[in-house]
């Protein structure tokens, strides 16, 4: 037995959003963060990556049986299933994410890799575009590090860490094959 710091996952949930991922390491560390707190996680459009088994066990993926994984063909069907608030996290922002108001449920969405967001979605909701803030002249922050970023943000803004509690656990490798 282990203890780890666990809190109770939120009624409603925020929903990580991935627009065309590219790189499949960025979106593993991703599913596990979101099977860590609980998020589900959406692919959006064409993916740089397959899903299968095989192809996920490769990209180091073993946290993807916790994950409440949903992929969507396009933007219509993710907002046809999920009609909530979004907020549009990009490197081309002029707000900051920590001014977002974050309420649960609220659809957190990031763009691919190498261009982020497509104009067309930025242009009909520029109300909702944040940015996370740097000081170094870096083009973007890593994807999974931008989502971590965001993710925690949120929930620490709704009090979803605020009952954080030590718990014996099982340790979370014991269910690999």
């Amino acid at each position: 037995m282990r203890r780890k710091l666990r809190v109770p996952p939120l009624a409603s949930p925020f929903q990580v959003v991935l627009v065309e991922p590219e790189i499949p390491q960025n979106t593993g560390n991703i599913g596990r963060l979101c099977a860590a707190t609980q998020s589900p996680l959406h692919l959006v459009g064409r993916l740089g990556f397959r899903l299968d088994e095989r192809s996920v066990r490769r990209a180091g993926l073993d946290y993807w049986p916790l994950l409440s994984l949903h992929v969507h063909p396009d933007w219509g069907s993710l907002r046809a299933a999920h009609p909530g608030r979004v907020v549009l996290l990009s490197a081309n922002a002029e707000k900051s994410y920590l001014d977002a108001g974050f309420h649960p449920g609220d659809l957190l969405v990031f763009g691919r890799e190498s261009s982020g967001l497509p104009p067309e979605l930025t242009e009909r909701h520029p109300e909702a575009l944040y940015g996370i803030p740097t000081a170094g002249a870096v083009r973007s922050i890593n994807l999974a590090s931008a989502v971590a970023i965001v993710l925690y943000e949120a929930l620490r803004q709704v009090r979803g860490l605020a009952d954080a509690k030590p718990e014996n656990t099982e340790d979370t490798r014991d269910f690999l094959p």
